[in-house]
């Protein structure tokens, strides 16, 4: 089969690689569609992981094979892959702490190699651990692969709204307005709050809008805590998700949320940033700060169900289609985007 194989920082080999030979509880899916993530992006350009590996995690496809011990899963089914599932019993999942788990970390869907995820591949295989406790979650007929990819990243904006207590009335800041940030402002409608967004690019701050935004701002402009003052009775907004990895925009942040709020760290900052702040900020406005990182096994069956029901529309989030053989650019233009350039699905 064909695959991406990771051989090093910024090298990405379109090999000829076997097919994942399978174990008695385990599952053969041929990937029909993987979304291209961010961390995908971070793992190709950075030494974050030892080669070789396949990454690519926000799978879709169509059961090729099953091992003669899985029950429930027929050859021709299409699903969604979750790529991690925790263990539900050692102290982090008991803590809701799922993705902490080791289990979770260190067992992944694979093509072939140290299991990373392995979407960026023909077919992946699914552990049995992953099969035995719904990993594998079924499409409904009329969705489409495409759609059904956005399972795994819609988990991910879930996590991070429900640990920051979004509820109805509420007004969010959302900085950074591409594929993550434009989900994250129409899961905050969707949940009965009101979304303000950031961006840079002129064409993303009117996509904000047209997803939903109440209000959407070019981040450098020097009058954004006043604008967003006067849209919140001077108090400034409840919740900031940031969906950048910027500094500029926590301290924005700071700025634009109101006493007693929440910020989120989202987005993955580089390991080299440090950020200074005076503590008394946060102690004197008792603001609260939380990272969110991947996704919530408890999330799983909301997530599927905001996605398959169309609760919110992830196809206007779609911008670019490329062949697998064509990784290496589709990664290219994610990290130096043109104006309409949003999520980036590969197929292979």
């Amino acid at each position: 089969m064909k695959a991406q194989v990771f051989r090093g920082v910024n090298q990405l080999s379109y090999e000829d690689i076997p097919v994942p030979e399978l174990s008695a509880d385990e599952v053969l899916v041929q990937v029909r569609v993987v979304g291209l993530c961010q961390s995908d992006i971070k793992k190709i350009r950075y030494p974050l992981y030892e080669p070789p590996r396949i990454f690519g995690h926000e799978t879709a496809g169509t059961i090729a094979a099953v091992g003669n011990e899985v029950k429930n899963w027929e050859i021709g089914q299409r699903v969604a892959v979750m790529h991690h599932i925790p263990c539900m019993r050692c102290a982090y999942c008991l803590n809701d702490n799922f993705s902490m788990c080791d289990v979770y970390k260190n067992i992944s869907t694979t093509a072939g190699f140290n299991a990373s995820g392995g979407g960026f591949a023909e077919y992946v295989k699914v552990p049995g651990h992953i099969v035995r406790s719904g990993g594998l979650i079924p499409i409904p007929d009329d969705i489409s692969f495409e759609e059904a990819s956005f399972v795994e990243p819609t988990n991910c904006c879930l996590k991070a709204v429900k640990k920051a207590q979004i509820i109805p009335g509420q007004t969010v800041l959302v900085t950074g307005a591409g594929p993550i940030g434009l989900m994250f402002v129409m899961l905050v409608k969707h949940f009965g709050a009101k979304a303000i967004a950031t961006d840079l690019l002129p064409s993303r701050i009117e996509k904000a809008l047209n997803v939903g935004a109440e209000a959407a701002f070019d981040a450098r402009d020097p009058d954004l805590p006043a604008k967003i003052q006067a849209l919140t009775d001077g108090m400034g907004v409840d919740v900031t998700l940031l969906a950048v990895p910027s500094d500029k925009a926590f301290f924005q942040a700071l700025d634009c949320t109101r006493k007693g709020g929440k910020i989120v760290f989202f987005a993955e900052f580089p390991d080299e940033m440090e950020i200074a702040i005076n503590p008394n900020l946060l102690y004197r406005r008792e603001i609260d700060l939380m990272g969110s990182y991947s996704s919530s096994y408890r999330l799983q069956s909301l997530a599927s169900d905001i996605v398959f029901n169309r609760r919110i529309d992830v196809k206007a989030l779609i911008s670019d289609h490329y062949p697998l053989e064509k990784l290496s650019q589709a990664v290219e233009m994610a990290i130096a985007p043109t104006s309409e350039t949003y999520k980036i699905l590969i197929y292979p």
